[in-house]
């Protein structure tokens, strides 16, 4: 009964995986769509393994069975999960340390951390309440409304501390990177976090400011700090298309306001599913 349940939500992940398509649509569909998708298949496995591992290893429910394989199975799935999530922040704590040896400064009323680059570079880079930081390249190269631009939309980041729930998802991400499309929709996620602060700021400054800026930054290389899970930076664009798409929405007419709610993700709740078999079970 235990190794039926495990194959039948490896099956069901599986197949929602399998079913998910990069779809165009407004902004607030397509993090719904992605979000459920990225989020449902993981939360049915853990909830599976914790239940077996909860039932243990041996009992009955309708036959008398052995439940050895997949008892095992669950406990190596969350020890493997477990040890991820412990790898994932010990490497965003030493990110953070090693922002934090740069000396901060004031930009335009905002304190950040300052980097010894010709590069232009910002970043959102921390948890909870993440810190701002510039380069020197930045400042050099910036006037005072394209910088603005910049900080604005950084300044949306904080606000939905985007990196915070981002660590959490990046260890969802690591933890299931077997399943199809996982990597297609953790690319999409970023980008719909990008699309959304860059529509945030384009509310409080001149949108085609917001692109120019956009392209000044982005045309630099990549830091290492924006591999690291904790960090949300302006300059993120894994393609040219990538970053066509967020020209195009700046410059395009206002997406309406949709707003989402808790009843928006509701149904991640049948993930917890294979929870309510624990009290039917004998020993």
């Amino acid at each position: 009964m235990h190794f039926l349940m495990m194959v039948t939500g490896l099956s069901l992940a599986w197949l929602m995986r399998l079913g998910w398509a990069d779809a165009p649509g407004n902004w607030t569909g397509r993090w719904r769509r992605s979000l459920l998708t990225f989020l449902f298949p993981p939360l049915l496995l853990m909830m599976t393994a914790i239940a077996i591992l909860w039932m243990g290893p041996a009992g009955q429910m309708v036959l008398r069975w052995e439940g050895w394989l997949s008892y095992g199975l669950a406990i190596a799935f969350l020890i493997v999960s477990s040890v991820l999530s412990f790898k994932l922040a010990w490497e965003g704590f030493r990110t953070l340390q090693t922002i934090r040896q740069n000396p901060v400064i004031d930009v335009h009323g905002n304190p950040a951390r300052l980097l010894n680059l010709s590069t232009p570079y910002s970043a959102r880079v921390g948890f909870w309440h993440p810190e701002l930081v510039v380069s020197q390249g930045l400042l050099d190269t910036l006037d005072a409304d394209h910088l603005e631009a910049v900080l604005v939309h950084e300044q949306a980041h904080a606000t939905h501390h985007d990196t915070f729930w981002f660590f959490w998802l990046g260890w969802i991400r690591r933890a299931t990177l077997w399943l199809p499309q996982t990597e297609a929709l953790w690319q999409e996620l970023l980008m719909l976090r990008e699309l959304r602060a860059d529509r945030i700021a384009a509310q409080q400054v001149d949108p085609l400011v917001l692109a120019e800026s956009l392209l000044m930054v982005v045309s630099a290389s990549l830091m290492q700090f924006e591999q690291s899970d904790i960090c949300a930076a302006f300059s993120w664009a894994i393609s040219r298309d990538r970053l066509m798409e967020r020209i195009d929405r700046l410059l395009a007419e206002p997406e309406p306001n949709d707003t989402l709610n808790g009843w928006s993700f509701s149904w991640l709740l049948l993930a917890c599913l294979p929870l309510a078999t624990i009290p039917f079970h004998g020993r």
